[in-house]
């Protein structure tokens, strides 16, 4: 979503931190370039003006134009007010990410009360926030729907609850949003449920219709939390719906949806400021477990190209089976790598979203796009990769030594690629079994956990090689680096503190 002004204020800073010593002049034009750039990333005027405002006056400090690195200290500053603008100081989940959990805690049921226009995704981000507090928060919820106006929308509802295995008030034709909203307090506190999901109706624009009806169903519900649903897509009029939202209605948050979309991310940036409101999940796809909280700290970092670690952590701890990191890990304490484990390492990246998706949670992710333009690597190259090691033998798989000319030909032949391309994986997996072997040399696990510091950070001097970055390590891909002893795959940082 933020590619656009991503690009733009990183040829800005570039020219900054290029520079030995900086005049306030200088400062004030890269501000100027700045500003251009948040609004033409749709970003609200007045918020775009305090933002550079704030900038501005902690940049032209003189102990910023003064210090050693002042184009960094510039950087640092325009991180830190990004921050702030999306919300930063209202984090209080302990994580120092600026995260804003949802407020479970009252006495159940826990209502949380979706609003929002026609068409922002509401009722799936109902289905997607439901879901999460199970799996999170271990909390049992149920859904209901009372939009009455929207053909099929109970309808959809029901059948999303169908396919994540939540629970979802039965329909009664006829009945009306206030009634509903009474019937499913009366049924979840008999069932016990910890959390009440209304979904509510929307319209195609803000009216008095639609704002009466949500203070009625307030009115009887008593809701907890109260979350506006806002398309990213929708660009300045988001923010516009959101101020006519927040003005009528007690909200305690926000969700943005379609937040992969192509949109300039003005709606993401200015919505914190305009509602006063923390923006809590960002929905980032059509998949019901595509939903994730929203990170100021990350979201900033991500503007400006420094990556969304925390973010491809949890990612990875999603995807990754405990058993296979197990298997690897043993394998790895041996020295041990042949075909079936690069394979698995290449499953699970792609698994993770993909070479595009982790490229754009790395630090240093615009090189890393780049590099992976320029050698042609791209989603379809893990396919093809995994289509090579299809086509070999078990025995080939579990001996690459195996793999003589003939050999390399017939495979060639079964998957549809060529020679070079056989040999472009044989060469990464042995840049990956020589690192495997330098881990033995180093103690197995033990040596190697111990040079995390404990903390499952990133190891010290050039332990981070490959497309990994800080304690990352996906195997080196052509074009991308690597081939030190730092390609630790990604599935390790949690299972190194457990054998430690």
């Amino acid at each position: 979503m933020f590619e656009a002004l991503s690009d733009r204020l990183g040829s800005t800073f570039d020219r900054l931190r290029g520079r030995g010593a900086l005049r306030e002049q200088d400062v004030r034009d890269a501000m100027r370039e700045v500003r251009v750039a948040l609004l033409e990333a749709d970003v609200a005027l007045p918020v775009a003006r305090d933002f550079i405002d704030r900038v501005t006056e902690k940049a032209v400090g003189e102990s910023v134009l003064k210090s050693v690195t002042p184009g960094q200290q510039v950087v640092k500053i325009v991180n830190d007010e990004l921050i702030a603008m999306l919300g930063g100081e209202d984090g209080d989940a302990g994580t120092g990410d600026g995260h804003v959990p949802l407020n479970l805690e009252a006495k159940p049921p826990v209502v949380v009360m979706m609003v929002g226009l026609q068409g922002s995704g509401k009722t799936t981000t109902t289905a997607k926030l439901a879901k999460h507090i199970r799996e999170k928060h271990g909390k049992k919820a149920m859904m209901a729907s009372l939009d009455v106006n929207r053909p099929a929308a109970q309808e959809q509802l029901a059948v999303l609850g169908t396919q994540i295995d939540i629970a979802t008030l039965p329909i009664v034709e006829g009945q009306q949003p206030v009634d509903i909203a009474r019937r499913a307090m009366d049924s979840a506190r008999l069932q016990n449920f910890d959390v009440l999901m209304l979904d509510t109706a929307g319209r195609l624009h803000v009216d008095e219709a639609l704002m009466a009806e949500m203070k009625a169903v307030a009115g009887v519900s008593a809701p907890t939390e109260v979350l506006l649903v806002v398309d990213s897509l929708t660009g300045q009029d988001a923010v516009n719906v959101a101020q006519n939202f927040s003005d009528e209605v007690p909200l305690t948050g926000v969700v943005l949806t379609r937040m992969d979309g192509d949109a300039r991310g003005g709606a993401a940036l200015s919505m914190r400021a305009v509602t006063g409101k923390p923006i809590k999940f960002a929905g980032t796809g059509e998949k019901l477990d595509a939903l994730e909280p929203f990170r100021p700290r990350s979201v900033a970092d991500r503007i400006l190209g420094m990556g969304d670690v925390v973010s491809l952590v949890e990612k990875a701890a999603a995807t990754i089976k405990e058993e296979d990191a197990e298997k690897l890990a043993k394998r790895m304490a041996k020295g041990q790598f042949d075909l079936n484990d690069l394979r698995m390492q290449l499953q699970q990246m792609q698994n993770m979203g993909g070479l595009g998706a982790l490229a754009g949670m790395m630090p240093g992710m615009k090189k890393a796009k780049a590099a992976m333009a320029d050698s042609g690597v791209d989603d379809g190259y893990l396919n093809r990769l995994d289509a090579i090691i299809g086509s070999m033998t078990a025995k080939e798989r579990g001996n690459p030594a195996l793999m003589n000319a003939k050999r390399k030909k017939r495979v060639a032949a079964g998957s549809g690629t060529t020679v070079q391309d056989v040999n472009k994986l044989m060469k990464m997996h042995q840049e990956m079994s020589r690192a495997m072997k330098q881990i033995k040399k180093m103690g197995g696990l033990k040596g190697l956990a111990a040079m995390f510091g404990g903390g499952g950070g990133a190891p010290p001097g050039g332990m981070g090689g490959g497309m990994g970055g800080p304690g990352g390590g996906m195997p080196s891909l052509p074009g991308m680096g690597g081939g030190t002893p730092g390609n630790i795959p990604p599935d390790l940082a949690n299972l190194l503190n457990k054998k430690k």
